[in-house]
């Protein structure tokens, strides 16, 4: 079939005239025929985000077990059964299927980010058929269509404006901004970016107020919210550095138990002579003690319990690896508009010829104070501010009213802001009753009443642009409270002066009316010779709590970046209030710069600023990937459909619960149930005490297999009965893995955790500091139960499983001394904090110790692990060596203090 211009995706109709756009969709404004529209679904397809296709449940359980250590596992289960140990068998599997559920119930989820973008589309819209309006539903929507959109309505697809009266939509989920914006009808430059393309109508934003005609010019994957579900489709989910550190350390244990494998076995039949199925069984006793097949529970089961203690500080927890994460990251790239700042503008300062008020308070809640030169003020004994703040307050339609304990706000933001100011002033507007109104629209950028005052005099006010009213203006309000001629260019400083702050400036202004009865309508010629009574400064402003967790951040070594769809002098000026910017840092880099940057360029360009302004989902995209590029773990904070695809590419992706999109929540890896960028450093800080925690139980849990291990190969190099059955080696892996081990995940957090530097990305699992102590507390773990069974034996009279069960015991009462040791890495263990501290501590090694009676006095338990009951010296003897494992293990800590002291 040949494809006209109509099947084809315009994208550029913002930077065409009407005409033209209809003509390359080949549509009139008469609307499509229902023939036409019938052919044209069939061609484009339904107005739906399509749904990609997902993995199946069974797929992906079956993903926790691509491990390689996993593999070496599972071999030597299924050399057992070729042993025709069945019960060995089913020991060795059910550690792998634990870990695979575990795993599976605490990670494996549908991927939702995109059913949360596809909700939300609008069920159906008004559309011009045959020639006559009618309600369809919004998925039969095709290129051409003609649509009517109102005061809250959901744009039911992209739209290309054809007619447009006071039309002002919300498109902060798109865009970042806080304000509507204003749509017109007048194409823009074919370079605009989403946010400044006024005439276009997007779909899923929420028009505000007025009405509009479009054509729609795109539907389902191809408009703006399907490119970006397109975007996220595309987006890879990156291995955290905690999965990067696993991945490196099982492959390179993996090669090492490989070698040795091979060793004992050349060894064991060429020295030893060592039957076949003798040698295999030691070989597999070797892997299995090698393994630390209980590592993915311990991570799994620690990142969950942070999980619960970050949920106690507003931060919930999606994916289980990003708690890690969280404490090896070197820069957060947050969204401005309702994640930095309070997403609810509030008016900051008020400008009359007697001075500059400053208004304190923020958000919708009338809590707050008017103050000039540091003191409170009285509205009545100030004419000037009583003045602003009647017009500001009159002249509004917005409502602010508070609800279940929290402010909210019927209308738009702006008017919300100066109807707070009123109420923080104690302005009743009730007072001043309406009489006619001329409505605000953007070709004159102004709003007017006609009010009777309390005197039942009548007055024109007037709320509007600074430069609309000041053409109107003929004299302005004099300090004194009396008329005089106006200083335009005094004004203009003031203007500029507010601006360049990242204020919205708003003017007053007001006429008083000679008529005798209040008229009953105004229109744009009452609006003359009026008088300027002052401005208004108004901001979305930074939350207090975000300026001193972005101060604590840049303590901990960690950078902030802002990368909003906003103004770059809104940007700049927020970032430098915040201490994101500092006075040498240039200012803000715009979405277009990016733009016409390579990505060679881009991660130059990153690295000397820290403000992104007017930036689509493509560029906050890019910017992580440069991020990234340049070597940094990237947290990623937003709450609109545009910063989904970005917090989904993002090491953490960071969503806000409240204010925050279904869809931007579902690609998030972390959800701040308050919306708080505080929430953030201190999820931060969480994860460094996780990180630092986690580390320690798995530099605990280590040791325990280089004992293991080191028994069998010794064994069998000197031809040596084997110590330890691979069944009994699987327990005490088990045991002290999911008791003692987690004992450190409870661990408080460190004095100076977020006075020191990001743990580096490329930090391996065990670092080369700590080898030395690994290998010391191995060999005299390993050396004390080979004694410990060598005794037994002695002791015993040669029984076997005698003799196994106190080197069992010597193992397990080794691993709590070393549990004692590890509390405390560099520093002694002999101190009070060792004793109490962490309660948890006390509670596993009693948990522990009836586990191991368990093992030793239980029948069922003697048949499955082939141990014994044994008698007092059974205890006391391995109680003995963990005394001295432990004695020994703080000596060599205060070798390693002494020699870093020097």
């Amino acid at each position: 079939m040949t494809v006209t211009s109509a099947e084809r995706p315009l994208l550029d109709a913002h930077a065409l005239d009407a005409d033209a756009v209809l003509a390359a969709l080949v549509a009139d404004a008469g609307g499509l025929t229902t023939a036409a529209a019938q052919e044209r679904l069939a061609s484009h397809g339904p107005n739906t985000i399509p749904e990609p296709p997902t993995d199946p449940a069974w797929k992906r359980f079956l993903s926790h077990f691509d491990d390689i250590l996993i593999y070496i596992l599972l071999a030597a289960a299924a050399l057992k059964v070729a042993l025709g140990e069945w019960v060995d068998f089913w020991v060795i599997l059910g550690v792998a299927v634990i870990n695979a559920v575990i795993g599976y119930v605490q990670e494996g989820r549908a991927e939702q980010a995109l059913a949360g973008i596809r909700n939300m589309l609008t069920d159906d819209a008004q559309v011009l058929r045959d020639g006559e309006w009618g309600n369809l539903p919004a998925e039969n929507l095709v290129p051409g269509d003609i649509v009517r959109v109102s005061a809250g309505s959901k744009v039911p697809a992209d739209l290309r404006l054809l007619e447009a009266s006071n039309l002002r939509v919300e498109e902060a989920a798109l865009t970042g901004e806080a304000v509507p914006s204003s749509k017109a009808v007048d194409p823009v430059a074919a370079g605009a970016g989403i946010g400044d393309r006024a005439s276009m109508l997007f779909s899923s934003s929420l028009v505000s107020a007025g009405q509009g005609i479009g054509v729609v010019t795109a539907t389902g994957a191809d408009a703006e919210i399907g490119r970006i579900t397109s975007l996220l489709s595309a987006v890879d989910d990156l291995d955290t550095p905690l999965t990067r550190q696993i991945g490196r350390f099982g492959k390179q244990l993996s090669l090492v138990i490989a070698a040795m494998a091979v060793l004992m076995v050349v060894i064991g039949k060429a020295l030893h002579g060592m039957p076949a199925g003798e040698l295999i069984s030691a070989t597999i006793g070797f892997a299995v003690a090698a393994i630390p097949e209980g590592l993915p529970a311990l991570v799994t089961i620690t990142l969950a319990l942070g999980v619960q203690q970050m949920a106690r500080r507003n931060a919930i927890v999606r994916k289980l690896p990003a708690v890690e994460t969280l404490g090896s990251i070197t820069r957060i790239c947050s969204d401005k508009t309702g994640t930095l700042t309070t997403n609810e503008m509030t008016v900051r300062t008020v400008v009359t010829r007697a001075g500059e008020y400053t208004v304190k308070g923020l958000g919708y809640n009338p809590s707050g104070s008017i103050g000039l030169r540091g003191a409170d003020v009285d509205l009545a004994a100030r004419g000037d501010l009583r003045s602003v703040v009647t017009a500001m307050s009159v002249v509004n339609d917005a409502v602010v009213a508070e609800v279940d304990g929290h402010w909210t706000l019927v209308g738009e933001p702006t008017e919300g802001a100066l109807r707070t100011l009123g109420m923080k002033a104690g302005f009743d507007p009730s007072t001043y009753p309406r009489t006619a109104v001329l409505p605000f629209d953007s070709a004159h950028k102004y709003m007017a009443t006609a009010n009777t005052t309390p005197e039942g005099h009548h007055v024109v006010l007037v709320k509007g642009a600074p430069d609309r009213l000041l053409d109107r203006s003929e004299l302005q309000l004099s300090a004194s409270g009396a008329p005089e001629p106006l200083d335009r260019a005094w004004w203009d400083a003031q203007v500029d002066a507010l601006s360049s702050q990242g204020l919205r400036v708003l003017a007053a202004a007001s006429r008083p009316l000679a008529t005798a009865s209040a008229p009953d309508a105004i229109d744009h010629d009452d609006l003359t010779g009026l008088v300027l009574l002052g401005l208004c400064g108004i901001v979305d402003p930074p939350r207090p709590e975000a300026i001193r967790a972005i101060a604590t951040c840049h303590e901990a070594g960690i950078k902030v970046t802002m990368i909003t769809g906003d103004h770059a002098g809104t940007a700049t000026a927020i970032s430098r209030e915040m201490g994101i910017f500092d006075e040498s840092t240039e200012a803000a880099i715009t979405g277009a710069e990016l733009e016409a940057a390579t990505d060679e360029q881009l991660r130059t360009i990153v690295e000397r600023t820290e403000t992104f302004a007017r930036t689509s989902p493509e560029h906050k995209l890019r910017l992580v990937r440069a991020f990234q590029a340049n070597g940094e773990v990237i947290a990623m904070t937003g709450d609109g459909v545009n910063d989904a695809p970005a917090l989904k590419r993002a090491d953490v992706g960071v969503a806000m619960g409240i204010k925050g999109t279904e869809a931007t929540k579902e690609a998030a890896d972390i959800v701040l149930a308050d919306d708080n960028f505080a929430t953030i450093e201190h999820a931060v800080e969480e994860g460094r005490r996780i990180n630092d925690n986690l580390h320690k139980s798995v530099l605990f849990i280590l040791p325990t297999n280089g004992a293991q291990s080191l028994v069998v190969l010794v064994a069998v190099l000197f031809g040596l009965t084997m110590p330890l059955e691979s069944v009994q080696i699987l327990w005490v892996n088990m045991v002290t893995s999911i008791t003692l081990s987690l004992a450190l995940a409870y661990e408080p957090a460190e004095p100076d955790i977020m006075r020191r530097p990001p743990r580096p990305p490329g930090t391996p699992l065990v670092s080369a500091r700590y080898l030395p102590r690994l290998a010391i507390a191995s060999v005299l773990i390993a050396a004390a139960t080979l004694a410990t069974f060598v005794i037994g034996r002695v002791m015993t009279g040669g029984d076997l499983e005698i003799a196994r069960t106190w080197a069992v015991n010597t193992l397990v009462l080794g691993q709590v001394a070393y549990l004692f040791n590890s509390r405390f890495l560099r520093e002694s263990s002999l101190r009070r904090e060792a004793i109490g501290g962490n309660p948890v501590v006390w509670a596993v090694v009693g948990i522990l110790v009836v586990l191991q009676a368990a093992f030793v006095y239980v029948p069922v338990l003697n048949s499955w692990f082939g141990s014994a009951a044994v008698g007092v010296f059974g205890w006391l003897i391995p109680l003995a060596f963990a005394v001295v494992i432990f004695v020994v293990m703080e000596a060599a800590k205060a070798a390693v203090r002494r020699a870093e002291t020097r």
